[in-house]
């Protein structure tokens, strides 16, 4: 974990791409990337990353990103992270192809961004993103649902609301909307696995 440390500290991704709607820099997985892989070589270590589609039974399709890191010698794994991000239900001028692509690009660099502690929360992220964040945002009533399945408790609800410093579900922003819905994702899945092996 001491080369991981070093790398966390010595890593520098500048925001070398210019969001056309809002005028401010970001970076994308790919900068993170083309940083991170010099610092990877002196210290000896491999990452993969690995994609993973997964379909919950209300429809919805996550892309889960999960980033390994390895010692290059012995292959020892050495950390893990993973993010999800959800695809559009539809996007205009974009075939099924191009949509999962876009949620991939969004997951790697949620976990690019947890492995290597970056702090993007300020970035409104690329022009794509600005344009569908609003259709990537569940809807109230999906997100009342997904609480439902999820079986939250009065108390985890109102420590979820507490945590976003809202009233009611409805004063959340769209990436709120978003970053709850992954939560509650992750937790219905965790439900489903626990009762599969129940069944077994």
């Amino acid at each position: 974990m001491i080369r991981l440390a070093k790398i966390q500290n010595e890593l520098k991704a500048p925001k070398n791409r210019k969001n056309s709607f809002g005028g401010y820099q970001y970076r994308s997985a790919e900068d993170i990337l083309e940083a991170v892989k010099p610092l990877l070589a002196e210290n000896n270590l491999s990452m993969v990353i690995r994609d993973d589609v997964q379909m919950l039974d209300n429809g919805w399709v996550y892309v889960k990103a999960c980033v390994n890191i390895f010692d290059a010698e012995t292959g020892t794994l050495i950390a893990h992270n993973c993010a999800n991000a959800r695809e559009s239900e539809s996007k205009k001028g974009m075939d099924v192809s191009q949509i999962t692509g876009t949620a991939s690009s969004y997951a790697r660099k949620y976990a690019l961004n947890g492995m290597f502690l970056i702090d993007d929360t300020k970035d409104a992220d690329t022009d794509e993103y600005q344009k569908q964040t609003r259709e990537k945002a569940p809807s109230l009533a999906t997100l009342k649902a997904k609480i439902k399945t999820a079986k939250l408790t009065d108390e985890e609800i109102e420590n979820t609301l507490k945590h976003y410093k809202v009233e009611n579900l409805k004063d959340l922003t769209d990436e709120q909307k978003i970053e709850l819905d992954n939560g509650l994702t992750v937790r219905i899945q965790k439900r489903k696995e626990l009762d599969d092996a129940g069944e077994n």
